[in-house]
């Protein structure tokens, strides 16, 4: 039968190339997957990876899917380079969108608006997922419950409760009866970066968001203690490094990060709150942030191929009558050869009787 033995010594550099290679692998399989659809290969690829790239208008459009899956994917690595294993960067995306659309509401009575203003929504955005994500970190704390369960229970509370308020407070009178709340004035909304698109100032702060995550877990102390409560817990405790702060810390930051993802949406591209605030970025940054191997530089790579697969997959929809399933299908195997390759780096094939 087969099975799996240790390597002695896992090859550095293959570890380094396995994203590329399960990137390699997905598309094979993406053009066996056309085939099978009975779909050009070919044009099906090249709606996928190079109409989104085609032209400025494609590239900003990149820019706008990278924002959130940016930031989501910063808060993963650092929870999980500590051991904090919460996947409910959605649920705290979905809070910041509420709490910086709240505070949008509440300032945008036909006003400027202005660059204070905005501030103070994105603020409220970011303290929204910051108390969102507190949730999971006091239970872990007091109950020791498991953070991937609460996390992601959590997920489908914020969405009910961003269904209740704009089905019901702040819903949109003039939106005909649609789970929508009214639009924003211009002066709440992110200025643009490439006038007559959606790239806004959102994608800076994304970028600075990463650099900002390396700086701390590569450059600080607080970033080293972290890490080495993650790898090593004994030593950790050992030398006085507290597991309740980590815990804290972690979470605080991702939620912080997810929730300025959901306000950077709600003043940014979509300009209101609506059901579909986010289709399923606060998933996807888990592969993200995977593929990009923990790493906030690795991150503003791997965001952009999962980009490409979102704005690809709508482009699949409308050119070549796939089902919206097919994004999903991408995402799916790029996390399954990227998984299967990191076994096969720690591990080899054995023979055995």
């Amino acid at each position: 039968m087969l099975k799996l033995e240790p390597r002695a010594a896992p090859s550095q550099l293959m570890s380094y190339l396995s994203p590329v290679l399960a990137v390699l692998l997905t598309t094979l399989c993406g053009a066996l997957l056309f085939a099978l659809l009975g779909k050009n290969p070919l044009a099906g690829l090249s709606v996928f990876f190079w109409e989104p790239i085609r032209n400025v208008r494609g590239w900003t459009e990149i820019g706008v899917k990278c924002t959130p899956l940016i930031l989501c994917a910063i808060g993963y690595a650092i929870c999980y380079r500590s051991s904090i294993m919460s996947i409910g960067a959605e649920g705290m995306l979905v809070a910041g969108a509420i709490g910086g659309g709240g505070m949008a509401l509440a300032l945008d009575h036909g006003n400027n608006g202005g660059a204070g203003a905005i501030a103070l929504v994105i603020v409220a955005g970011m303290l929204a997922g910051m108390a969102w994500a507190s949730i999971t970190a006091l239970l872990k704390d007091r109950f020791n419950t498991n953070e991937i369960l609460v996390s992601l229970m959590l997920v489908y509370v914020a969405q009910l409760l961003l269904g209740y308020l704009i089905t019901g407070p702040w819903r949109d009178p003039m939106g005909f009866n649609f789970p929508q709340s009214k639009m924003f004035s211009s002066g709440f909304l992110l200025p643009t970066l490439v006038p007559t698109t959606r790239l806004n100032l959102g994608f800076v702060f994304a970028v600075l968001a990463a650099l900002l995550g390396w700086v701390f877990l590569s450059r600080s102390f607080a970033g080293f203690r972290l890490q080495v409560g993650g790898m090593a817990p004994l030593a950790a405790r050992y030398a006085g490094f507290s597991q309740r702060k980590a815990l804290w810390t972690t979470l605080l930051i991702s939620g912080a990060a997810a929730g300025l993802a959901g306000v950077i949406e709600t003043i940014g591209p979509v300009g209101q709150l609506v059901l579909s605030m986010s289709p399923g970025y606060g998933f996807a940054a888990i592969i993200v942030a995977y593929v990009g191997r923990l790493h906030p530089i690795g991150i503003l790579f791997s965001s952009f191929i999962m980009a490409l697969f979102y704005i690809g997959g709508e482009l699949a929809q409308s050119r070549l009558g796939l089902p919206n399933a097919i994004t999903g299908v991408f995402q799916g195997m790029l996390l399954f050869f990227l998984l299967g390759a990191d076994v096969l780096i720690a591990y080899r094939i054995r023979w055995s009787k």
